[in-house]
């Protein structure tokens, strides 16, 4: 199985098929910690709800990257996403601590943009923080 990973084209395949299922599980799950139902809001047009979910998703897409850049195993790689995804869902429950005034969930539900855009800026920018820390 080895032998077989070490060509390129397969190796490609198999971390994007592991990325793939990682990425629709996590948004599973961030759905769960959510109050909204993220796809029957993006249905019906709620961009705050699409702003919030793209930024996890490609919060989760750049943590892979840095990831899959710094490591040769695909459970090493798969590790590192679950840990970088723990790590994404506690900055979404310190932004809602961080926000007395308001509660970010009924907010985004709302489609309130700002918060929306926040949540997404969020994501993204603990992507990278993230992304940064992961070592070989």
């Amino acid at each position: 199985m080895d032998r077989l990973f070490q060509i390129d084209f397969v190796h490609t395949a198999a971390t994007y098929s592991v990325v793939v299922l990682a990425t629709i599980l996590f948004l599973a799950i961030f759905e769960t910690v959510t109050k909204y139902n993220n796809w029957d809001e993006i249905k019906r047009g709620n961009i705050s709800v699409a702003l919030a979910t793209g930024g996890k998703i490609f919060g989760v897409a750049n943590i892979f990257r840095f990831s899959i850049q710094h490591n040769d195993s695909i459970l090493t790689m798969l590790s590192w996403g679950a840990y970088g995804f723990t790590l994404l869902i506690f900055g979404y429950f310190i932004f809602e601590f961080l926000t007395p005034k308001f509660k970010v969930d009924e907010e985004i539900a709302r489609d309130n943009r700002a918060v929306g855009f926040l949540s997404f800026i969020i994501s993204v920018g603990l992507s990278f923080v993230i992304g940064a820390g992961i070592i070989k």
